[in-house]
């Protein structure tokens, strides 16, 4: 079987969108390419949103995410990146000067559970004395998966696999070698002709913060403004996702070297869980609790208390999206 293009490019490692000139300013974003959490990005610089707010934004930067993403955004001319939550906490945790100044996704209506089609599992019940597939140990479908197998009571009788990622994941699933894995848009729409959903981790998991706005700590207090521009031309982009999800595939398609149908088909397939998946820059603080509670579940994080506002600075939000 001829590898899909989108798991190529998540197996690359590093990589620059096309068109990105030698001197023009990038911008880091996890999983650019292969997730739903760049479409704002995708949208903002298709409709000229960066631009529009003085911005040079030409391309993205992008790794297989956790602490891979963060060095790069703290290395880039502009350090900023959308990253993952539990990576931005455990960078911060580790002396990393960062700050978070905006929220990213904010539900998991993009992670689904499949199984191959014609599969008798149709819901979570039906795991039981099945085997699940997960991507690696203490990651957020690891966590995702014991909460939701947990919560089903069933945790006990439903043998757990790490099988990597999403490529590796298939192979599993397609080999029989597990029952059903865990499965991220846009790749869903892709291979939906051979999975079916078996099910949803937003039904066990209605709120959880998936990804945040970081900024190296020096450079948001040199330069505010540039953050505040960001920050715009990305809510410019999940407003018009929001109005016009059609046209936003399309323009997602030309980023992810995309089909228009499956890019199409991705907006639609996380907006049908009627919450938002895409925050317009307000930080859900229940949803990032329930997140850090999920990594003290996996042994990802130890308990003793956080306190969000030695790492959360919200001015740099407009008004109408901050907390107090």
């Amino acid at each position: 079987m001829k590898p899909l293009p989108i798991l190529r490019y998540l197996a690359g490692g590093v990589l620059v969108a096309a068109g990105t000139l030698a001197h023009a300013e990038t911008l880091t974003v996890t999983h650019w390419g292969s997730g739903m959490y760049g479409a704002p990005f995708a949208v903002a610089l298709e409709k000229g949103y960066f631009k529009d707010a003085g911005l040079d934004i030409t391309g993205f930067i992008t790794s297989k995410g956790g602490g891979t993403t963060v060095r790069n955004a703290m290395a880039s001319e502009i350090p900023y990146g959308e990253v993952a939550l539990s990576a931005a906490v455990a960078a911060a945790k580790s002396g990393v000067k960062l700050t978070i100044v905006h929220g990213g996704v904010i539900s998991l209506a993009d992670l689904v559970w499949v199984a191959n089609k014609g599969s008798a599992i149709s819901k979570i019940e039906d795991m039981k004395g099945k085997k699940l597939g997960y991507s690696s140990p203490k990651s957020v479908t690891d966590m995702v998966s014991t909460i939701a197998l947990n919560k089903a009571g069933i945790l006990d009788s439903v043998d757990r696999k790490a099988v990597g990622g999403l490529g590796s994941a298939l192979t599993a699933l397609r080999e029989n070698a597990v029952d059903v894995i865990y499965m991220l848009e846009p790749v869903m729409s892709k291979e939906a002709d051979t999975l079916k959903v078996a099910f949803t981790s937003s039904a066990s998991i209605p709120h959880m913060t998936q990804t945040v706005g970081i900024v190296q700590t020096d450079y948001l207090k040199k330069h505010p403004d540039v953050i505040k521009k960001i920050i715009e031309a990305r809510r410019k982009g999940v407003e018009f996702i929001e109005k016009h999800p059609d046209e936003a595939g399309d323009l997602l398609a030309k980023q992810y070297s995309l089909s228009p149908a499956i890019a199409r088909s991705a907006i639609h397939s996380i907006m049908k869980s009627g919450s938002p998946y895409w925050s317009q820059g307000a930080l859900d603080y229940q949803g990032m609790d329930v997140m850090l509670d999920g990594l003290r579940l996996v042994k990802a994080l130890d308990n003793e208390a956080f306190n969000w506002s030695t790492l959360v600075d919200e001015s740099l939000l407009p008004k109408d999206l901050r907390s107090k």
